[in-house]
């Protein structure tokens, strides 16, 4: 009975993880180099400051401050986002009164200068983090779908799988290398169980990011229908504090340095986010500061403050039990607490995750060559994995390239590199059902191997911030961009450089064999 049960696991395990694999491979893709989006905005914007003064958070306020009372001065809303330790600039935004025309505002500001920074437009690691669950040139909602529904295949891969490998912790330790379907077998278990922790909780933190969507008609069962029921909803999910309304009598917004202080008094130096100041102007005034993410619970403790006379009004309660545990998976999947050392662990996972789907659409193939490799659908999952696994890579890499060779004032310039990702991808793909399989996988993997090897040649063609600059100054963020694509380049070269001597000496074995062959048949003849 349970031998049947596992066997019955192994065609689930293979068409759950088939069917959405190559929208999986983007996912895990642009989702791991999502965990640098910060070091790759800043790589993408070279006009930045090589390295700023740090500022304190009273100081950074009141120039947020001076810019907002210029840009927006009757706003329902202003918010500000303090400088970090990877993000030394502060991003402001305000929404404008929707009784006055609505509107909203966002600019990015240096927080020694208060002064707009200049930068080239661009999509940056924004771009490719949201790509991993918005997915692109479609509305947002029918994308959480299609992600969620990834997610969940993915999930029940990953448990079938574990359960149709009942040597999983042995299989770890094999891999035998140049054994064909074997090998691939090996170093798909390898790299599943590697970082299998990780891939559980990365699946199921994500496939519960849009619960309240997937779930919906749960809620509506209890709050009931429409726009009204989904606020209260809303509100008592996050427990929102209540802003009063405006009053109309205008009031002088208090300074924000003592606010600020006494948030960093309770909260810890260095410990805060952002703030939102409700009506600012208004004898209604509100300022809400709010700590940032140090912990994987994501755990924000809030404090209002009267916006007229600086009076802390509230502390927000810790959250109930169910809600930190939800925040916490939350958390964990996007790694906002991790520092540098534990940010490359997630990285690192994540790669193995990547690598880990790309093996498996391998090893489809592989295992079945011998008995359908001529039929249509055959030809299909293979050319798809070419132009996805090895043409993906090769895209991103162009969306760099693009990054750096599109004229600087041009419109839509940010829209323009993610054009190029995807004109690329397509070229990619069509490629690959163009050519024989092998040739397409040498071909598309020694492009990658150039345009991720080159980019740092280009960086240096292009900017003043290549190794030569960023290294001497310790700006790490900016080289280790550049060192991660020269690793990238090398990594792919020795792929295509080891399919290349594989050919040939199989060309060279089926000659020794046909020779053979020859003298067998000239020797019978002779007889």
């Amino acid at each position: 009975m349970k031998t049947g049960f596992r066997q019955s696991m192994v065609g689930v395990h293979t068409w759950a993880g088939l069917v959405v694999g190559w929208v999986l491979f983007l996912v895990f893709l642009t989702g791991t180099a999502g965990y640098f989006d910060a070091e790759i905005d800043r790589w993408m914007q070279p006009e930045r400051p090589l390295q700023r003064e740090t500022v304190s958070a009273e100081r950074a306020v009141e120039e947020a401050s001076a810019r907002l009372s210029r840009a927006a001065p009757g706003a329902e809303r202003w918010f500000i986002g303090l400088p970090g330790p990877r993000d030394p600039d502060m991003t402001l935004f305000w929404r404008a009164d929707p009784s006055a025309g609505g509107g909203t505002g966002r600019v990015e500001i240096d927080p020694t200068t208060g002064a707009p920074v200049a930068a080239r437009e661009t999509g940056g690691g924004q771009f490719l983090y949201k790509l991993h669950y918005r997915l692109h040139y479609m509305p947002a909602v029918p994308a959480y779908w299609i992600v969620g529904l990834c997610s969940m295949l993915m999930l029940i891969a990953i448990i079938t799988g574990i359960i149709i490998h009942k040597r999983i912790f042995k299989d770890f330790f094999t891999f035998r290398p140049g054994k064909g379907q074997r090998s691939w077998l090996d170093a798909h278990n390898v790299l599943s169980v590697l970082a299998l922790p990780f891939h559980l909780m990365i699946t199921y933190s994500g496939l519960i990011f849009f619960a309240y969507l997937y779930m919906a008609p749960v809620i509506a069962a209890t709050y009931g229908m429409g726009e009204e029921a989904r606020d209260v909803y809303f509100d008592e999910r996050f427990e929102r504090d209540s802003i009063p309304a405006r009053t109309g009598i205008p009031a002088d917004l208090t300074p924000l340095a003592p606010l600020v202080r006494e948030a960093e008094r309770r909260l810890g130096d260095g410990m805060l986010g952002y703030l939102n100041i409700h009506n600012p102007g208004d004898a209604n005034a509100r300022v809400v500061i709010v700590g940032g993410p140090a912990t994987p619970s994501r755990q924000r403790t809030g404090l209002t403050f009267d916006g007229v006379d600086g009076t802390l009004l509230t502390v927000s309660a810790p959250d109930s039990a169910p809600m930190t545990t939800y925040q916490t998976l939350l958390g964990l999947h996007e790694g906002l607490f991790a520092g540098p050392i534990l940010r490359w662990f997630y990285f690192l996972s994540g790669a193995l995750g990547t690598a880990m789907v790309g093996a498996g659409l391998i090893l489809w193939t592989v295992k079945r060559r011998a008995r359908i490799g001529g039929t249509p659908g055959f030809r299909l999952v293979e050319r798809l994995n070419i132009g996805t696994i090895a043409g993906l890579p090769v895209a991103i890499a162009a969306y760099f390239w693009a990054n750096r060779l599109i004229p600087v004032g041009i419109g839509a310039r940010a829209a323009w590199e993610a054009h190029v990702l995807f004109i690329v991808w397509a070229a990619m793909l069509l490629h690959a059902f163009l050519r024989p399989a092998r040739r397409g996988w040498r071909e598309q993997l020694w492009l990658a191997a150039a345009a991720f090897g080159l980019l740092p040649a280009l960086n240096a063609v292009t900017t003043d911030r290549h190794l030569g600059v960023t290294l001497p100054a310790g700006a790490w963020d900016l080289a280790g961009v550049d060192l991660v694509t020269l690793v990238l380049g090398l990594a792919f070269a020795g792929v295509a450089w080891r399919l290349g001597r594989r050919a040939r000496h199989e060309v060279r074995a089926g000659g020794r064999r046909a020779e053979s062959g020859l003298r067998a048949r000239g020797s019978e003849a002779a007889e």
